[in-house]
């Protein structure tokens, strides 16, 4: 990146040796802080610490389909902490300021979860295995709960005694190897709240949850659905197990965090955070001294920075990031057909698709048509027969569609994206298809047209406003049929070939990302995954202030 780039200055951390590997560091960073002179009560000279996202303000509840499509996990990650935390380069650290995590033997797989007994909420109530439970519960019972957490599909059941600390986590047959990345940060969300809210106590919550009962399940969908949105700050809902809590909303739509003196881990070193969404004037913000840190969708949002300035206060840093792009598909309607599905995806061209996000972003791309793996995965070098011959436009196998309407959506307003689907639109006219930008009125994964199927194998359909979703996913988070993580290389060749027999989503290229970081800020560690550069949020530091 030449002068452009930046190294996250990692201040306090540098003492000593300096021998310790990233991820021991990271794990500092996260879980148990890092020792520093600052008074973390002390406030800034600046009217608050501002982070820009590149995203909207909907949701807390980042495993619903709202806060999925919109990201909120860049604001959640921090609120309700996971099992275990992604880290920048992508592995999994164990919280165990939350929860010890112990499989168990047997050959049916099982993992014990021993809650901390000090993890409370900012209420002051214990977290308990409810909140394990209403997650799976949730993740398992759509559409009723509005979900998208694949992932749990993987478990059985999760076993859970009212209001204690331990559950119990049975997978189906032949899963469990990906234990790690269940019950993510964003997606633990406080059953003793939703409780309350409906005047019940946790014992009577947890006999719904088990009881599969439609009627009894309704009304806590209901608040599970709806009772985290942003719009209207619900304060019996909006309790925080994490190192921050949420304090307002404002009329931007900006997020206001306070530290959560309730957190059982390391406290919060800034007592005051402030999250603006997408569409925020940053040049404002930096004029005013409120913008520290910002993730942005393309290099031309930054023309405010003069990087030619001498005293410029930020640094720029452009990458491809490690989530994938890609086209998630409608199971119902025009796309119900697996065969539908493999005729629109011959005519997407992923090789121009990259081109135009590229000039779009002005961020570097290569497609990539690795579908259950990130995009830079070594594990791909052994995909090269599952995968290089679908890379050209197949125009006569698309042609099945011919005379159909396609509609995409996505979350906007997005410069980027509509420009992509503009390309679709093009490379695909040629088999006498249609395609629609349905963005206005269909931007989240639960505007998809759906065939869902209980027990007993009945289908029943969903119909929404949009055909497919362009949309950045973690593919260690999707793909429920993979039951093994990528370092096993026959499982992993195993799933792609498999993918591609379901074709639930289309691949494109990886998610360009651009941050902005003032130099003052110490403790900043670049991540380009769902929770991004504010994964380690409440350790961000300014070097220059109370010296």
């Amino acid at each position: 990146m030449g002068s452009n780039s930046w190294q996250p200055n990692l201040g306090s951390f540098k003492r000593g040796a300096r021998v310790l590997v990233s991820s021991m560091m990271v794990c500092a960073l996260v879980l148990t802080g890092c020792s520093s002179s600052r008074d973390p009560k002390q406030s800034s000279s600046h009217e608050f610490f501002g982070y820009a996202i590149d995203d909207y303000l909907v949701t807390t509840n980042a495993g619903s389909n709202e806060g999925v499509s919109t990201n909120a996990h860049q604001l959640a990650g921090r609120l309700y902490p996971g099992v275990y935390v992604t880290g920048p380069k992508g592995q999994r650290i164990p919280n165990t300021d939350l929860v010890q995590a112990r499989p168990l033997p047997g050959e049916t797989k099982r993992l014990q979860l021993r809650i901390s007994d000090k993890a409370q909420y900012s209420d002051g109530a214990p977290v308990t295995c409810d909140s394990f439970l209403l997650t799976q519960v949730a993740a398992t019972t759509r559409p009723m709960f509005d979900s998208s957490m694949p992932l749990h599909e993987q478990v059985e059941r999760v076993e859970c005694v009212p209001g204690t600390k331990l559950a119990t986590v049975v997978f189906k047959h032949d899963f469990g190897p990906r234990w790690r990345q269940l019950f993510a940060a964003g997606t633990l969300m406080p059953a003793h709240a939703i409780a309350r809210k409906l005047n019940m106590d946790l014992p009577k919550l947890n006999e719904a949850l088990n009881s599969g009962d439609p009627a009894r399940l309704q009304p806590i969908a209901d608040i599970w659905n709806h009772g985290f949105d942003l719009g209207v700050l619900d304060p019996i809902l909006q309790v925080s197990a994490g190192p921050f809590k949420v304090d307002s909303v404002g009329p931007e739509g900006e997020v206001t965090l306070v530290r959560n003196e309730n957190y059982y881990g390391e406290k919060a070193v800034n007592d005051k955070l402030v999250l603006w969404p997408k569409g925020t004037d940053l040049k404002r913000l930096a004029t005013e001294g409120n913008l520290q840190l910002a993730e942005v969708d393309a290099v031309r949002d930054s023309n405010w920075v003069d990087r030619n300035d001498p005293k410029n206060p930020y640094r720029l840093k452009t990458t491809a990031g490690i989530l994938s792009e890609q086209l998630v598909l409608a199971t119902a309607g025009v796309f119900y057909d697996v065969e539908n599905r493999r005729a629109f995806a011959a005519c997407v061209d992923q090789a121009k698709l990259a081109e135009v996000s590229s000039q779009e972003s002005g961020v570097e791309l290569k497609p990539t048509l690795a579908r259950t793996v990130r995009p830079e995965d070594p594990v791909i070098a052994h995909f090269h027969d599952i995968i290089d011959h679908r890379v050209a436009v197949d125009i006569p196998t698309a042609e099945r569609l011919r005379g159909q309407i396609v509609r995409i959506g996505y979350y906007g307003t997005d410069e980027r994206k509509a420009a992509m689907v503009r390309a679709i639109a093009d490379s695909c006219a040629p088999a006498g298809i249609t395609v629609v930008d349905v963005s206005v009125g269909a931007q989240a994964l639960n505007m998809l047209s759906e065939t869902f199927t209980n027990a007993a194998g009945f289908e029943t359909y969903t119909e929404g406003g949009a055909d497919a979703i362009l949309q950045a996913v973690d593919p260690m988070f999707w793909f429920p049929h993979a039951p093994r993580l990528s370092d096993d290389i026959e499982a992993a060749r195993a799933a792609e070939h498999e993918s591609w027999e379901l074709m639930q989503t289309i691949p494109i290229a990886p998610e360009p990302r651009v941050f902005i970081v003032d130099k003052t800020v110490r403790n900043v560690v670049e991540n380009t995954d769902l929770y991004g550069i504010g994964w380690n949020m409440d350790r961000w530091q300014e070097e220059n202030l109370h010296n």
